[in-house]
């Protein structure tokens, strides 16, 4: 058969690079899969290949934000895959942090670009191939921030939410064509974005990795998780018709009680944030 998937199921990753891709390209080579794994980081996408052997999967540069570059992310994993795509996973993400303000206009379009329109763009580039491949699944990384709009990271809560509402939509709309969608809400995920979003508004100061790690929840539902959790999830969902996953499972509760008591919710992560930064 011809191309490097040899019959092989496969999935297509963004931001694989690091992260939850790279745990979930790492999870799904190890269960027989054939992996596309692409990012805008070259040399992260290299180790990686370097851990799953060339001949089972496919590396790529990609920029999600240029859909002439995502066509031929698309048709270079077609090629190897004879048109196929078992499943998608849409998952590249930038964030940036501080009052909204104080985010440069430039920064907050280039989340939108990345978070959102390079979503939006993965789908329409994968549909062709998800229609051509029984019981595929488009899945996206969606956030536990698109539970309730999230001060301090606005923008960047605003791209999950329309992620997550796309999310339903299309979960609607692609029963025509017999493919699948869902997304993933995750919380605190010990990953490279979780530290490096910067701070626009400076006041407070990075820390060190010894202090993160000291400071970051051990348990509830933000409590620090590792993205290996996520690679499960992706796995867990190819195999069910569940909707939304929340990783850990307990960020559901914002969901419901953000339904049931909306002033109190609100209430709540006002205060939480007043505490932290004060009232500017």
């Amino acid at each position: 058969m011809a191309g490097k998937a040899r019959g092989r199921k496969s999935i297509f990753i963004t931001g694989a690079a690091s992260g939850m891709g790279r745990e979930t390209a790492k999870l799904f080579f190890t269960k027989g899969w054939f992996v596309g794994a692409f990012d805008v980081n070259v040399d992260g996408l290299k180790t990686l290949e370097q851990e799953l052997g060339s001949d089972n999967c496919l590396i790529r540069r990609l920029d999600v934000t240029d859909k002439k570059d995502f066509d031929g992310a698309i048709t270079a994993f077609a090629e190897e895959t004879g048109g196929k795509m078992d499943l998608l996973f849409s998952n590249a993400g930038i964030g940036e942090g501080g009052w909204f303000e104080d985010v440069p206009y430039e920064a907050a379009m280039r989340v939108i670009q990345v978070n959102f329109i390079g979503v939006v763009s993965s789908i329409y580039c994968a549909l062709p191939l998800l229609k051509a491949t029984p019981n595929s699944l488009c899945f996206i990384t969606s956030s536990s921030s698109a539970t309730y709009g999230m001060p301090r990271i606005a923008i960047y809560s605003a791209t999950k939410h329309a992620v997550k509402g796309l999310t339903e939509a299309l979960s609607i709309e692609f029963k025509r064509h017999g493919v699948r969608v869902a997304d993933v809400l995750p919380g605190l995920i010990d990953t490279p974005i979780l530290r490096g979003t910067p701070n626009r508004s400076g006041d407070r100061p990075a820390p060190s990795e010894d202090e993160f790690y000291e400071n970051a929840p051990k348990k509830g539902m933000f409590k620090l998780t590792p993205p290996s959790a996520v690679a499960e999830c992706v796995w867990s969902a190819y195999h069910s018709d569940q909707l939304h996953w929340y990783v850990p499972p307990g960020i559901r509760w914002i969901d419901i009680m953000k339904a049931l008591m909306p002033k109190r919710t609100r209430a709540g992560i006002q205060k939480r944030v007043l505490q932290m930064f004060g009232s500017e």
